[in-house]
């Protein structure tokens, strides 16, 4: 009986927990997810510029204005190779310094600062800073070129360059947060596993295979969804550095939006790329949820 009104009191506990904090989450996420997602999903039936009330209803064509638009099919793929190199050199350049720096030595907490800086950087300040060492006559990269006596690139200038030039900045600005999160777990695992797989003979490559990277796999697992969100995600590194240009070669998907959405007054147009953006990024939290994080 004991054991009984124990348990009813705990139920009674959670009920209570649940409808004080419940409430309010719901009442924050309806007034800032369900009706702005709402709303874009209502405005994209429209060709609307913003300005009074929309009347013009056409119903999906600006979804098929999007998909028709080669501008928006450039901006998918630059996300894509946003995501890849994330995912290549990132991730592992991120988790390679984690492995290093993890161990206290003179000097490591001062560069993991060093690396972690640019992260603390705000994107737009990230993207003037750069646009300054790109600049082919008197930036940083010029001063490079002319003390080798040549002629620096306009990296920014030229649709072949631009988005690769801004793919360097995402990796360094990005890497040092996913290495610091690597850093953390590092610092978590049992050393006496270390210890035991070296006093079986276990080399440090066996090591860090075996009982390293298996420890790590939830932080990577995690690492790799901010990554790929983000990258979906990544706008204001790109508007100080080229505003998608030049030739809309350097588009994302959200500045993709600003440009064509926001800036052109094509509300309708711009609410269809939001809601083609809203739906990619939850079927892939929910997917990865569903089969890559299922058991955290």
């Amino acid at each position: 009986m004991a054991a009984l009104a124990g348990r009813r009191v705990a139920d009674v506990g959670k009920l209570s927990t649940i409808l004080l904090f419940l409430p309010p989450a719901l009442l924050l996420f309806t007034l800032f997810v369900v009706l702005p997602v709402g709303e874009a999903a209502w405005y994209s039936g429209f060709n609307w510029n913003g300005f009074g009330k929309p009347t013009n209803w056409i119903g999906l064509d600006n979804y098929r204005f999007v998909f028709d638009n080669r501008a928006f099919g450039t901006a998918f793929k630059n996300n894509l190779l946003i995501i890849a190199v994330s995912l290549v050199i990132q991730l592992p350049l991120a988790l390679s310094l984690a492995i290093i720096l993890a161990d206290r030595f003179r000097g490591s907490v001062a560069l993991r600062m060093v690396f972690f800086l640019p992260y603390i950087l705000a994107e737009i300040a990230t993207g003037l800073i750069f646009s300054f060492v790109y600049d082919g006559d008197y930036g940083l990269l010029a001063a490079i070129y002319k003390g080798f006596g040549a002629e620096a690139p306009h990296l920014l200038a030229s649709p072949q360059t631009a988005f690769a030039a801004i793919l360097v900045v995402v990796v360094w600005k990005y890497f040092g947060f996913h290495m610091m999160l690597f850093i953390a777990a590092l610092q978590t695992i049992d050393r006496s596993m270390l210890e035991a797989a070296r006093t079986d003979g276990a080399s440090r490559w066996q090591s860090l295979r075996y009982v390293v990277i298996p420890a790590l796999a939830p932080t990577i697992r995690l690492s790799v969804f901010f990554a790929i969100v983000g990258s979906l995600q990544l706008f204001d590194l790109v508007m100080p550095l080229t505003r998608g240009g030049p030739s809309d070669s350097s588009h994302t998907m959200v500045s993709f939006l600003y440009t064509f959405g926001i800036t052109r007054m094509r509300v309708g147009f711009g609410s269809a790329v939001g809601v083609i953006l809203f739906l990619i990024c939850v079927v892939f939290a929910f997917t990865y949820k569903r089969w890559i994080m299922r058991d955290e």
